[in-house]
């Protein structure tokens, strides 16, 4: 049975029944926990007023429409006004949004808004550590970094926030950013309700668990995913360690209803790649493999369509991919929603978006893909 709604708590583990947001009650023989994470700001001004985050469908559509609207007002200033887009976090989901945004600028938008000189729009992406890309090779974090600065991206490593504002970022030695959009991706952290459950929480508020993923204190339930945080066995919060962890809680459900004990999660790493932009990517697998590039590219590309659901869906997407892939140096391509919702108002401050309000033209000519 599915039944959507977020818990409220694990309202009473003696009756085995939690209590949904919106007051339902609902049974269970075994819990599994899969929330997911939220933005951590890590006390940073303003970070969670003024800044967007890109961790759920509902974000990216945000961001989207927010970039579309700040391109909108752009070519509606004539030859007056920049806009500038800046990033906070250079892992993977900062670095791959920074040079999609950057490949956007330099590709689609002189077909999309032939009017808006590229020059008048600027990508920055801002670091705290040393180096991009922290779990990769060294090598594979230089290339990165070249490949973004090669795409226009103004790359700031070591380099700390103390405050994010309306239209600014302002950082830890005094220097202030112009900033239209700025979106946080540095660092994830559990969500405020999971305070509230009454199970125990490590680092980060991440849910504690045991080897074989039950919560601490708790027989019959479960956290996986970036939820969950293993004792002693720390792990990246990616999508396969999720998947792993899920089959395995699974299994152990079965071995409990068989009177059988349960055995300890072991993860078994098969890589990690990030996108930089087009026609670059890294990847390091295990046993030292590590390429980066085109043919990365294309691997980052192959992995995504091959976990698709359905035969249908993947040759849709390879005919439509390889569509892109040829025409792409052409014209790009920005993809547009039916209206812009989810829109600060036009003086508004970057952060509590208010749903329903349109931000551009809907007679604008723009492809759609």
């Amino acid at each position: 049975m599915r039944r959507s709604g977020t818990p409220s708590w694990p309202a009473s583990t003696q009756r085995r029944q939690i209590t949904l947001a919106g007051g339902a009650t609902l049974g269970y023989d075994y819990l599994i926990l899969a929330t997911g994470v939220a933005a951590a700001y890590h006390g940073v001004p303003g970070a969670a007023d003024h800044s967007l985050g890109l961790y759920t469908r509902h974000d990216a559509i945000v961001l989207r429409d927010r970039i579309m609207t700040s391109l909108e007002r752009l070519s509606l200033a004539g030859q007056r006004g920049e806009a500038a887009m800046t990033v906070i976090g250079g892992g993977a989901t900062g670095v791959e949004l920074a040079g999609s945004v950057a490949d956007l600028r330099n590709i689609a938008l002189a077909t999309a808004y032939p009017e808006i000189d590229r020059d008048r729009v600027h990508v920055a992406l801002i670091e705290q550590a040393p180096a991009l890309l922290g779990p990769f090779h060294p090598a594979l974090r230089d290339y990165t970094r070249r490949q973004l600065i090669k795409r226009g991206v103004d790359v700031r490593l070591g380099t700390a926030i103390s405050e994010i504002t309306p239209s600014q970022v302002v950082l830890a030695d005094g220097s202030v950013l112009a900033s239209d959009i700025t979106v946080w991706a540095a660092g994830v952290g559990a969500p405020d309700a999971v305070g509230r459950w009454g199970l125990p929480q490590g680092r980060g508020g991440r849910i504690l668990t045991g080897p074989d993923l039950r919560v601490k204190g708790h027989d019959r339930i479960f956290a996986i995913g970036d939820i969950a945080l293993i004792e002693d066995q720390p792990l990246p919060q990616l999508a396969q360690p999720a998947l792993q962890m899920g089959k395995h809680a699974a299994g152990q459900i079965r071995r409990l209803e068989a009177g059988q004990p349960t055995v300890p999660f072991r993860y078994r790493d098969k890589g990690t790649m990030a996108t930089i932009g087009y026609r670059s990517a890294v990847v390091e697998l295990p046993r030292r493999v590590r390429i980066h590039g085109t043919i990365a590219w294309l691997a980052w590309l192959a992995l995504h369509l091959i976990t698709l659901l359905g035969g249908r869906n993947r040759i849709t997407a390879l005919v439509n991919m390889s569509w892109r892939y040829l025409t792409w140096r052409r014209g790009g391509g920005l993809i547009v929603g039916d209206g812009m919702t989810g829109l600060t108002p036009p003086d508004g401050p970057a952060g509590p978006a208010v749903p329903g309000h349109a931000g551009t033209d809907p007679g604008r000519r723009l492809e759609t893909g």
